[in-house]
């Protein structure tokens, strides 16, 4: 995806996922024999491994600030932390390094629309978000789901470069969950699915 901020592997889109052609680049320096792959090759296979899709938030009303992501990682359980990845340069960053919080909403089977909503360059922020998202203003301030399948509230603990990432490492103040049987909106090979 090119959007800025956002890190979905793929655009999503309706029918089968398109496979990138899997040519290496040239041999990595130092390494006799063994090629680097390219972005192409890394994407598509990265885009193997199934994940499920959130929505990362900073403030609520007027400054709210949405984006969809799923770089959403468990780092943690003493003390609780997790960790998402954002783009070094993308807007998303420094709203979040300024504030020191942020939440993540993993979003149910049926948020599919809202999930494409966020990943657009030209995403809606502010008040038309908390609407569109039928959002609440958290414990630490930011935008939560209660339609959400969980959500998790965090204050900034560390940002950690990573390439053209940053990874942002949140203390969880405060978590809610779904109803059980809840199902995940998951994504897999550049597209929405489902699980079995």
């Amino acid at each position: 995806m090119t959007n800025p901020g956002t890190t979905l592997l793929a655009e999503p889109g309706p029918g089968p996922a398109t496979t990138a052609p899997t040519a290496t680049a040239p041999e990595t320096a130092g390494a006799p024999g063994i090629t680097a792959p390219g972005i192409a090759a890394f994407r598509t296979a990265m885009g193997s491994f199934p994940t499920g899709v959130t929505l990362l938030t900073r403030g609520s009303g007027d400054d709210t600030a949405v984006m969809t992501l799923n770089s959403l990682t468990s780092v943690s359980l003493d003390p609780l932390l997790l960790l998402v990845s954002v783009k070094r340069e993308g807007r998303m960053r420094p709203r979040i390094s300024e504030a020191g919080s942020f939440a993540v909403n993993v979003l149910a089977e049926g948020q599919r629309e809202i999930s494409t909503d966020f990943s657009r360059p030209q995403r809606p922020a502010g008040l038309a978000a908390m609407r569109l998202l039928d959002a609440v203003e958290g414990v630490t301030g930011n935008a939560v789901l209660p339609s959400a399948a969980a959500s998790f509230e965090c204050r900034l603990e560390a940002e950690h470069e990573a390439g053209d990432h940053v990874l942002l490492i949140g203390r969880v103040v405060a978590l809610a969950g779904s109803a059980p049987g809840t199902r995940p909106l998951v994504f897999h090979r550049g597209r929405y699915t489902a699980l079995a």
